[in-house]
């Protein structure tokens, strides 16, 4: 959860005077000031507020697609930000799991196919992936659709798909950009009581960036950002 102490104990996820600005029109936009943020092992949280006020931008530094102008990001007292770009992408794989608003799937695939790709990236044999790919779509509720073409599936399956692709690897951070966004309620309600079923099953951290207050009340600290720090609400 937040934290504005610099205490010593260890957390999975750790994060230190993190600052992001960006040039609009040649003036410089401090989008994040001096942010402090510590998560443990399956932990939720939620970001929330209007848009433009960093929560996508704090997400991606998170899940390491962007790097900060300053600040530290440790995962397991590790830097991530020193690891260079091999190493990065192997942590990246293996340790975070991504599902944004868009689910990014490749439509002329399979389900099974779409949700392998992380193990095949990893060098896990083809058997081995779709052993792991079936396993995790049977459990996100698509038995009945691993050979569908995903141009084939409804936004509230393409949604699932997309879940299983980014928990395929297990990780151990599971984050989450508008998850929501695109399905009608039903399907938003399946998918709310999904990710905290498999947050607590897995036991992995769970980080939602959402305009959706029914989502963000299933989590267990809500926060927003304001004049570019976190502020628990």
């Amino acid at each position: 959860m937040v934290d504005n102490q610099t205490g010593r104990q260890s957390h999975l996820i750790s994060v230190r005077d993190l600052s992001k600005s960006f040039n609009h029109n040649g003036i410089r936009v401090e989008i994040l000031k001096s942010v402090n943020l510590d998560l443990d092992a399956g932990e939720t949280i939620s970001i929330v507020g209007a848009s433009g006020i960093g929560k996508s931008t704090l997400l991606h530094i998170l899940g390491t697609l962007d790097l900060p102008d300053s600040g530290t990001l440790l995962f397991q007292d590790k830097n991530v930000l020193l690891f260079d770009d091999e190493k990065l992408a192997k942590f990246r794989n293996e340790s975070i799991g991504f599902v944004f608003q868009f689910h990014h799937l490749l439509p002329e695939f399979s389900a099974i196919e779409n949700t392998m790709m992380p193990a095949l990236i990893k060098g896990l044999s083809k058997k081995e992936a779709r052993e792991a790919a079936e396993a995790i779509l049977v459990r996100v509720g698509l038995k009945d659709r691993l050979s569908y073409r995903v141009n084939k599936l409804s936004g509230g399956e393409q949604q699932r798909v997309a879940l299983a692709r980014a928990l395929v690897m297990k990780p151990i951070i599971l984050l989450a950009d508008e998850p929501t966004g695109n399905l009608d309620e039903k399907n938003k309600n399946q998918v709310h009581d999904l990710l905290m079923e498999l947050n607590d099953e897995l036991c992995m951290t769970l980080v939602v960036v959402t305009h959706n207050m029914d989502l963000a009340s299933y989590m267990s600290h809500i926060v927003t950002i304001i004049d570019g720090q976190l502020v628990k609400t």
